[in-house]
């Protein structure tokens, strides 16, 4: 009974686009011209050198086009659904989250694994024709790619309690909408989704390893591609795992410090 109720909860949001056909064709082509034009744009920047910053034309793209398929994981339209905490609290709808049998951040966690399962889907099925096109490379070994899978499940567990900080934001504020930009132009920018973060200065490069960003996406498409050697893997998944503790034992923090100022406005 509780897998069910697990179940029914994971596949939330999922089930608003999988039963809009509309939106879902949007997302293809959305995420086939997104493809599309960074492997142009670096195909492009590369054409007149061999290699920059320690980084092929081929190991580039790749890079490149990962961090577009993995974009997906975390794509979903919560808002279309009226399912965002920040819609939750401002229609004061966010009083049910704590009148269920089912704890809000169990609530919130299972939701969270079914959308990253569907865009799990969707970045596999991209990655596979992109493989097959030789629009990217394969991962050089067998443990490269075992490595890659960790570190990218670590990564998306740091990113998962980065956008719930976000969320719980809400219960101190209402409406976070300008922290939501901020903090999505820092994720993107501070974990190479926009480019590699070695293509940055020192400084830049040294203030971003203080924060939880890179751990996110940066490390586990440095690994696929070879940038970060298997030697130093270790170290990798110990930092993007310390910060999965922190993040997690300040998050729940949160949760016991808003269950005391659960706020109605307009509901």
């Amino acid at each position: 009974m509780a897998l069910l109720h697990a179940w029914r909860t994971a596949r939330v949001t999922p089930l608003g686009e999988l039963h809009t056909p509309p939106r879902m064709t949007a997302v293809l082509l959305r995420l086939t011209v997104q493809v599309v034009l960074v492997a142009s744009l670096w195909h492009g920047l590369y054409s007149h050198t061999g290699t920059t910053a320690g980084l092929s034309e081929d190991q580039a793209v790749t890079y490149a086009v990962l961090a577009v398929l993995a974009s997906r994981l975390r794509e979903l339209d919560q808002y279309a659904g009226r399912d965002t905490v920040l819609q939750h609290m401002h229609f004061g709808t966010i009083v049910y989250w704590y009148l269920r049998p089912l704890p809000p951040q169990r609530y919130h966690a299972l939701r969270a694994v079914g959308e990253q399962l569907y865009g799990f889907a969707w970045a596999l099925g991209g990655y596979a024709v992109c493989l097959a096109a030789g629009v990217v490379e394969p991962p050089r070994s067998a443990a490269v790619a075992g490595v890659f899978a960790l570190s990218l499940v670590l990564g998306q567990l740091v990113l998962y309690f980065v956008m719930l900080v976000l969320d719980q934001l809400c219960f101190w504020t209402v409406r976070n909408t300008a922290a939501a930009l901020i903090l999505i132009f820092a994720q993107n920018l501070l974990s190479g989704v926009y480019a590699p973060l070695w293509f940055f200065p020192d400084w830049f490069i040294t203030m971003s390893g203080f924060l939880p960003f890179q751990a996110t996406l940066s490390v586990p498409l440095s690994l696929y591609i070879g940038r970060i050697p298997l030697s130093d893997a270790p170290a990798q998944l110990a930092i993007q795992a310390v910060w999965v503790v922190l993040l997690f034992l300040f998050t729940r923090f949160l949760w016991r410090q808003a269950a005391r100022r659960v706020i109605s406005q307009g509901g």
